[in-house]
């Protein structure tokens, strides 16, 4: 009886893990860039109840050993990677990633990840994320030649070029 309750309850908890991370997703589903999890579970250890033993001759089979679970845990989460829906904004400085990869953004000395395109340029010409993070990358020379040997550095406009600003987001 233990075995059966401490499996069940195993169950449950794994299985309110599961609850939260779909919680979870659904309410990032507005989240610009945000990538759905799932959970990964694991069969926990099984007790042999029975061995399994050979056939006596030509006409007996052999007898498979029987095994009781004792219930279940979660392995980990799992972050999927696969394409989203891509879908135009009409400003120039959103970008989006096709396939792997990230965008690194500087805040302070820090180097961050996102896979947020949504960029701005700030009042000093650096193209920043919603939160000021530097968009960091090569940039182009006068002839738009982009050299990918040289140092990643801040994306900023060139000196004296200004663009259109567009009213803020509500």
């Amino acid at each position: 009886m233990l075995r059966s309750m401490f499996a069940g309850v195993s169950g449950l908890r794994s299985h309110q893990v599961m609850m939260d991370v779909v919680g979870n997703n659904i309410a990032n589903v507005n989240t610009v860039g945000y990538k759905s999890s799932t959970v990964l579970f694991q069969d926990t250890l099984s007790q042999m109840v029975r061995g399994a033993s050979g056939g006596t001759g030509e006409a007996t089979a052999g007898v498979d050993p029987q095994q009781v679970g004792l219930g279940v845990r979660v392995g980990g989460t799992d972050m999927s990677f696969s394409q989203g829906a891509s879908q135009l904004t009409g400003r120039a400085t959103d970008v989006a990633i096709q396939g792997d990869g990230f965008f690194v953004v500087r805040l302070g000395t820090e180097s961050l990840y996102t896979r947020a395109g949504s960029f701005n340029f700030d009042q000093n010409g650096y193209l920043t994320d919603p939160s000021g993070a530097v968009v960091q990358g090569w940039m182009g020379d006068k002839q738009g030649t982009i050299s990918p040997n040289s140092p990643v550095g801040d994306i900023q406009l060139p000196v004296g070029q200004v663009i259109a600003r567009s009213p803020p987001r509500r």
